[in-house]
């Protein structure tokens, strides 16, 4: 291995790519099977969960499997990235993999859904460090500029867990067992740790390296409790009630903890310092941002897919594959053009713009827009979303110096999860309020119409309704979906802000396999 300091090495280098090593490929490849993993069991479990409560009951606990393996992968992601710097990478990649497989291997030979529910959580945390780890492994194999192709991979790859993870999980639960929807990571995860045991050669750091405990404790904390927050209020506990309060109060005061404790620590969880980098502080609020409208408003969209649109559950599921086709193809051109030219400023600001022209575009629209045309701002949003996705993990790594890429790409992706959370949770109370509304001084007791806790309706029962009442009814979905939009617009026009203040920078380090 070669560790290039110098400022043509770390800065521009050449504009054309070196070719890249059989060697280089083979773990670049392999550690893309491990985001694979990481993503792929953050949905696979959901069309397996009939069967897993039909086996282990639960059924009011259930919505936990997938939240604990969430809430962990998020609690996890800065202090994997910090592992990393202090102890190397491929030495904390190689933890959190073991960590994750044996979790596997547990929740597949879970016999209670509070077992399951224990074992996600800890295979979470094991994900956590799956895919920052990547990020940052690749972010000091390369330069920004030359690992910029390989980000846009972990879009395919990002593409490929959301499209294959709901389908694999049926196929396996009807050809063998829910069981293997776990067991499936074993012989993979085994290739991928052999693999990277034998190939990758990154530098252990066995220096003496502080460790901040305290802060470890309260961030975990305070990532929970906003996750909490977030997933309960307005669905589970009212936004007044003495719960949600409690939350909200509790997760200031950690939050206000953790800010003191990090100024204070030897080896801080998240170095205050990086915050001094104005590109460092804009990144994070484009990732919030991002995280917020990105992926917060997509249920959103799949909703106004089959009550405005009146789409079924297979079309809308073809015109959602085409908005993540978009994603990924947009956020893999991204990178590739990044890798070009060094650039990648003008990505996140085209973002915020398509962003804020969806926006208003959902604004005008409602039951008489077209199929088509509501197709075509799918696929615009998609395009928006993908910009900004790799664009920002590349920008995050050149704001680094090698001692720092792990908590760099942690904190970044840790702002964007925590973006979706509230997002997600934000859209939710605002929708609903106005569609309860709307309902009654439309349909008043009208038991034909049966709305889901969700807020989403029974395409069955869609399905029944005369013309004009399905009329009616998506009338009233586009009434209440559009204070989404309306709110959309303020918020990615501050990022569209902050991105105008982004300067392309280059990276202080530059290392080689």
């Amino acid at each position: 291995m070669a560790t290039h300091t110098s400022a043509s090495a770390a800065g521009t280098g050449s504009t054309t790519p070196r070719p890249a090593s059989g060697k280089t490929n083979a773990v670049v490849l392999t550690l893309m099977a491990a985001v694979f993993l990481a993503l792929l069991d953050s949905q696979i479990i959901a069309t397996a969960l009939p069967r897993v409560i039909g086996d282990l009951g639960g059924l009011d606990q259930f919505a936990w499997a997938t939240t604990g393996y969430l809430i962990g992968g998020s609690a996890a992601l800065p202090v994997y990235g910090k592992l990393g710097d202090l102890f190397g990478r491929k030495r904390i990649f190689v933890g959190s993999l073991v960590a994750f497989l044996l979790a596997s291997a547990a929740c597949g030979l879970a016999q209670t859904m509070g077992q399951l529910i224990a074992f996600r959580v800890v295979q979470g945390i094991g994900s956590g460090g799956l895919f920052i780890c990547v990020l940052a492994i690749i972010g000091e194999m390369f330069g920004y500029r030359e690992g910029a192709r390989y980000y846009g991979w972990i879009s395919i790859t990002f593409g490929a867990a959301s499209i294959a993870g709901p389908t694999l999980g049926g196929v396996l639960t009807e050809l063998a067992s829910w069981r293997w929807v776990f067991f499936v990571n074993l012989p993979i995860g085994a290739v991928v740790l052999f693999v990277v045991v034998m190939m990758l050669d990154l530098p252990a750091r066995p220096q003496k390296a502080r460790i901040d405990y305290a802060g470890v404790v309260l961030l975990t904390i305070a990532i929970v409790a906003l996750n909490l927050f977030a997933g309960w209020g307005g669905v589970k506990y009212a936004w007044t009630s003495p719960a949600i309060l409690a939350l909200a109060a509790g997760t200031v005061l950690v939050i206000t903890l953790f800010i003191l404790v990090q100024r204070r620590a030897a080896d801080p969880v998240i170095p205050l310092r990086l915050f001094a980098n104005s590109s460092f502080s804009i990144i994070m609020v484009l990732n919030f941002i991002g995280g917020f409208v990105g992926l917060g408003l997509l249920n959103y969209l799949v909703l106004w897919l089959q009550t405005v649109t009146s789409l079924d559950v297979q079309k809308s599921g073809y015109v959602l594959t085409a908005l993540m086709l978009a994603v990924v193809v947009s956020s893999w051109v991204s990178a590739k053009a990044i890798g070009a030219t060094g650039s990648y400023r003008r990505h996140p600001t085209l973002s915020m713009a398509l962003f804020a022209v969806t926006a208003v575009l959902f604004l005008s629209a409602g039951p008489s827009t077209s199929v088509a045309l509501t197709i075509g701002y799918m696929v615009m949003f998609g395009v928006a979303a993908g910009l900004n996705m790799q664009a920002l993990s590349i920008a995050a790594r050149s704001t680094a110096s090698m001692q720092d890429i792990g908590a760099v790409q942690g904190t970044a992706t840790l702002m964007r999860q925590l973006g979706t959370a509230l997002g997600v949770s934000f859209f939710a109370a605002l929708m609903t309020g106005r569609l309860a509304t709307g309902l009654q001084e439309r349909f008043g007791g009208d038991s034909a119409v049966h709305i889901d806790k969700d807020g989403s309706l029974s395409p069955e029962v869609l399905g029944q309704l005369s013309a004009p009442a399905r009329l009616e009814l998506a009338t009233v979905y586009a009434d209440s979906l559009r204070p989404v939009f309306v709110v959309m617009i303020p918020l990615v026009l501050i990022g569209l802000l902050a991105a105008f203040f982004l300067k392309d920078a280059e990276p202080a380090e530059h290392t080689d396999v």
